[in-house]
């Protein structure tokens, strides 16, 4: 019985660990991180996401620190319609994810 309760609570841990690893930035945090020039500017940062979807629309857009590296989310609506999440590294504008959304 003692191993069973060990192991649940290594899992919760282990669990938790990985979710304490990323963190939303606030506005204020993300335009310090921008004037510093350690991100790059959202209007560059959406212009990358949206040349991966031509006649795209932007939706919703989210700025995170995940294990030291700043990640730039975005919802894009295509030109069908079609919903797109598109995740790029805020330092450089480099896209590191390009999935559609179901």
């Amino acid at each position: 019985m003692n191993k069973l309760t060990a192991l649940f609570a290594v899992a919760a841990l282990t669990a938790t660990a990985g979710i304490a690893q990323a963190r939303d930035l606030g506005p204020d945090e993300a335009l310090k991180l921008r004037d510093a020039g350690t991100i790059q500017s959202f209007e560059k940062l959406n212009e990358a996401a949206l040349a991966a979807h031509p006649g795209g629309k932007l939706g919703d857009t989210e700025l995170e620190e995940e294990y030291g590296r700043y990640l730039y989310q975005v919802e894009i609506h295509d030109a069908q319609n079609q919903k797109w999440d598109v995740e790029l590294d805020a330092t450089n504008g480099t896209v590191l994810k390009n999935h559609q959304d179901d």
